[in-house]
């Protein structure tokens, strides 16, 4: 189901661009962005919103909730290559590259706004800037992959999942969703695992661990850090490779 967005819905999004730009929007920037032609539509947990294989016409942002990006082996196990929260354009990419190499799925209850492709095309044409915006948008998913590869290449499960942790509260903070270090999180404990490479019964494990350290509480799909530079020291959390170019705000929040 499908309806038109208020914009009010696009806040998340204009915080995004906000928060990884190297320039304050103009109003005209801004103007268009919240004039996109965009439709709303909901997503189930664990629902497909693109496949891999697709030839996508149209860019979605995700509006509310939260998405994966994942792959599947032949034997059809799953991994997760990506979280994406409210704010991120996750599948930018179809613009270029015009078959998906990836699927993007919902995680827990996930409204996304979908744009024409030729309107975004038209945004980008009319405001340059805004194209150096999305560009880095997109090397900043790069550098993400890149840190992702070394956390669940050479850490051990316990910094491992420490540092989704603080991964996900920075960039939940960056797009005003983390307040005193504190969000929703609607990934199961299996979703994690598919996310860090462990078996949920090791997730589990290492969740009681962080809890008697009084390190985070997770309670109910929400994650609150008790211990914000405990958890930083475990994970050698260093939040460099997100480039977020508005630190003070979102340092403001972690604080």
């Amino acid at each position: 189901m499908t309806a038109s967005v208020h914009q009010s819905d696009l806040d998340p999004v204009v915080h995004k661009i906000e928060s990884i730009a190297t320039f304050r929007l103009s109003n005209e920037e801004r103007d268009a962005l919240l004039s996109l032609p965009m439709h709303a539509a909901m997503f189930e947990a664990d629902q497909d919103i693109v496949t891999e294989g697709d030839r996508p016409t149209r860019a979605f942002a995700i509006l509310s909730g939260f998405a994966c990006t994942y792959k599947t082996t032949y034997a059809g196990k799953r991994q997760v290559m990506a979280y994406h929260v409210p704010g991120d354009v996750p599948d930018f990419q179809s613009l270029h590259l015009h078959v998906l190499d990836i699927s993007i799925s919902a995680v827990g209850p996930c409204r996304v706004g979908f744009v024409p492709h030729d309107a975004v095309r038209l945004l980008l044409s009319d405001h340059p800037r805004l194209t150096d915006t999305l560009w880095r948008a997109t090397l900043i998913e790069a550098a993400i992959v890149r840190e992702w590869m070394l956390n669940n290449g050479r850490r051990e499960a316990y910094p491992r999942l420490a540092h989704l942790f603080c991964e996900l509260i920075t960039r939940l903070a960056a797009v005003e969703l983390a307040i005193d270090q504190s969000c929703h999180l609607p990934m199961t404990q299996s979703e994690i695992a598919d996310a860090l490479g462990i078996t949920s019964v090791h997730v589990n494990r290492v969740l009681r661990e962080m809890r008697a350290k009084g390190l985070i509480t997770l309670q109910g799909h929400h994650l609150t850090v008790h211990d914000w530079e405990g958890l930083k020291k475990a994970a050698e959390f260093d939040p460099t490779y997100l480039h977020l170019g508005n630190r003070d705000a979102v340092r403001g929040q972690l604080n």
